[in-house]
Parts: structure tokens; C-alpha cells; sequence
């Protein structure tokens, strides 16, 4: 057996994975129940969940992963599939629940703040999926977000920066209303 890496600062405390393992034992066993195919598996989830962790924070590329974690192509892989079958929201949710409650809140949200602003994009962007906003005289993306009212994210949606907040405020309504049922109107 190779010995323990080195931790990197990124790394999950023990007391952090202790809240999302439930949640990721629970879909690796729902995987391994439907019979897709799998064998055994092979990488711990949590070195997994630090890998996608290391590139997040270090803003590096999948294939620039140090040779300690499991293989790049494999982090991805898991990466991608918790955002596409929700495994990845269902965790955010989790800890925003459990922020909400540490500060004497109710778990779920019920009110919101809508706010937009402009990112400027470097010059490699392609062209259709930025704008310029004439009111701030910039060229790039528009951010549309939701927050709670302790500032925890409950909803984006990205544009051209052309497009106008009372746009992206109906489409940035619209995904809160279906992600959010508990935020009034």
C-alpha cells in the first residue's frame, strides 16, 4: 500500500467531508444498484471531491492535476457527472441549509436579492456569447444573480453583457422560482 499523500491546502477537513460523504456514498451506491457496470470502484471519493477542489482553487487544467490524485480523467469524469445529474447542487443546497440554520435561520430560503453585473472577457471569448453594455461602457458577460439575504447563492444566469438586467432578472426569476419554490414573489 503507497503511503498517505501530503495534504494540499485545499484539502477537505475531516469535519467538511463529514457532511457530503452521506451524500456521495449515497450516489455511488445508487449507481452501483442500478447495475451499470461498474466494478468495484477503484478511487476514494474524497480524493476525488479534493481533486476537483485543488483545480478549482489553483485555476489549473484537468490534465495539469498533480500525479498524486487519482488520474485526471477520471476526476473529470466524476466532476461532470455530479453537475449534470445534480449531485453537485444537491450539495450546495446541503451546506446553504446548514449555514442558514448556524445563523438562526430557517433551512430554506424565503426571500431573495437580484443584482446583475458586468465581467469584462479576454479577447479569446468568442464573440456571440459576449455584448457591451452601454450604461457601463464595458465589453464582456453579464452576471444575473440571486442571493439569500445572508448572501448565499440561489441562482445565475450568465449573458452577453448587451442583454438588459430586466432580461436576465426575468430569466434569473425564472430559475429561482423552479430551484426555490420556498422564495416568494
Amino acid at each position: 500500500m503507497a503511503p498517505p499523500r501530503r495534504p494540499y491546502a485545499t484539502d477537505l477537513s475531516d469535519a467538511r467531508w463529514a457532511l457530503i460523504e452521506p451524500v456521495l456514498s449515497a450516489w455511488r451506491q445508487a449507481r452501483a444498484e442500478a447495475g451499470l457496470g461498474l466494478s468495484e470502484p477503484v478511487h476514494d471519493l474524497r480524493e476525488i471531491v479534493n481533486a476537483i477542489l485543488y483545480v478549482n482553487r489553483a485555476g489549473c487544467a484537468w490534465h495539469l492535476l498533480p500525479h498524486d490524485f487519482p488520474p485526471y480523467r477520471t476526476v473529470y469524469d466524476y466532476y461532470a457527472r455530479w453537475e449534470k445529474d445534480g449531485t453537485t447542487q444537491a450539495i450546495r443546497d446541503l451546506l446553504r441549509a446548514r449555514v442558514r440554520e448556524q445563523a438562526g435561520r430557517s433551512a430554506e430560503p424565503m426571500a431573495a436579492i437580484i443584482d446583475a453585473r458586468v465581467v469584462t472577457t479576454s479577447s479569446n471569448v468568442p464573440g456571440a456569447s459576449q455584448g457591451y453594455d452601454a450604461g457601463k461602457r464595458t465589453k464582456g458577460r453579464k452576471q444575473h444573480i440571486a442571493t439569500d439575504t445572508l448572501g448565499l447563492l440561489l441562482a445565475v444566469v450568465i449573458t452577453a453583457a448587451s442583454v438588459q438586467d430586466t432580461s436576465g432578472g426575468k430569466d434569473v426569476t425564472a430559475r429561482l422560482a423552479a430551484s426555490q419554490p420556498s422564495v416568494t414573489p
